[in-house]
């Protein structure tokens, strides 16, 4: 009976044991599902070109290295409906690059090159906030640059800088690209010739501080996609835009022989915009030709405090809170730009 009693026992204890290891398996398989699933997903996860990158966030703050990099209210990734998204927001008023009054958080490639041997950047975006503060009459105020390639000897000037600009109480805004000439002589008398994508081009602005123009009708919503691809290939630049429900827009710009070398060659737009800063000036006969670019991706805000009157195209006045980054933040006083695709690589011939 005894005997009996033990086997019995040890029946028992067997399947006890076999029941607590079963179900720890089970909780520990769990615990490291959900570690999975709260692990912290970086913009290099979502966006793996990142290793081609450095980046210059709205507070100063720069990584060289992007690798497993986040930095909290500047550069993370946002889910939403699903969808992975790389995040660049940054105030009107922080720390801005040597070269700019304004700030950005904004990717600047490491890789150098020339317009004869070229370069492509693509990107599928959104844009979901730009500043809510800001003086009318000024081309620069409620904007933000997507993408740009940048100059990096001579002048330093910007042959491509991509925006999207929306007046308050307006559902849409524009999408427009700038052409900065690289100037013959002082560089001074630069200015931007700008044209249109969808809704308006630069030059449109309100007559008075707060006064604003009619809503673009083919404009971009906040919030609404849109893609574009900046080729350069032998000097030549071509730029596609692309959107659900918009017309592709295509554009092609010589990056190694000016338009722009007379002065009898000035568009009207400038001679309207630029007149009270009085920027005239003509660009180089060969443009950018020879001289070192690179691709620059994310937000570079174009809002600021410099006053208007100073400055009537680029002097937003916009509000900043004496640089008070949380103030700024909460008040709408801020770009926020959202990528959940990118490319970046060399130019290749275009598509005809």
């Amino acid at each position: 009976m005894r005997l009996k009693s033990l086997h019995y026992f040890y029946i028992v204890l067997i399947t006890f044991t076999l029941l607590f290891s079963f179900t720890s398996c089970k909780t520990e398989t769990k615990k490291s599902a959900v570690a999975e699933n709260e692990k912290t997903l970086y913009p290099d996860d979502v966006i793996p070109f990142m290793k081609e990158w450095k980046i210059l966030c709205g507070d100063g703050k720069s990584f060289n290295d992007l690798t497993n990099v986040e930095h909290k209210d500047f550069f993370y990734v946002e889910n939403e409906n699903n969808t992975n998204w790389v995040v660049y927001k940054t105030p009107n008023s922080g720390v801005t690059s040597r070269t700019s009054s304004n700030t950005r958080t904004e990717l600047g490639q490491k890789e150098e090159w020339k317009p004869d041997t070229g370069g492509k950047l693509t990107g599928t975006l959104k844009v979901k906030h730009v500043s809510t503060s800001g003086d009318a009459r000024v081309a620069a105020s409620y904007s933000v640059v997507v993408g740009q390639i940048h100059g990096t000897e001579g002048h330093e000037n910007e042959p491509l800088k991509i925006f999207y600009k929306k007046f308050p109480g307006h559902k849409k805004g524009s999408v427009f690209w700038n052409y900065e000439i690289n100037t013959e002589g002082d560089n001074g008398k630069r200015w931007d010739y700008s044209t249109a994508v969808w809704g308006y081009d630069m030059s449109v602005v309100g007559e008075t501080p707060t006064t604003y123009p009619q809503e673009p009708e083919e404009g971009i919503e906040l919030n609404e996609e849109f893609s574009y691809e900046i080729n350069v290939y032998k000097g030549i630049m071509y730029l596609t835009f692309k959107s659900d429900g918009h017309e592709t827009k295509t554009f092609t710009k010589s990056l190694i022989q000016t338009d722009f070398a007379e002065s009898t060659d000035i568009p009207e737009q400038i001679l309207a915009l630029y007149a009270a800063i009085g920027r005239d000036g003509v660009e180089k006969e060969n443009a950018y030709a020879g001289e070192l670019q690179n691709f620059k991706q994310g937000a570079y805000n174009q809002t600021n405090g410099k006053d208007p009157e100073e400055n009537i195209v680029w002097h937003t006045g916009s509000e900043t809170y004496n640089g008070d980054i949380k103030k700024q933040y909460e008040n709408g006083c801020y770009t926020e730009v959202w990528f959940k695709e990118a490319t970046v690589g060399a130019g290749t011939p275009p598509q005809h």
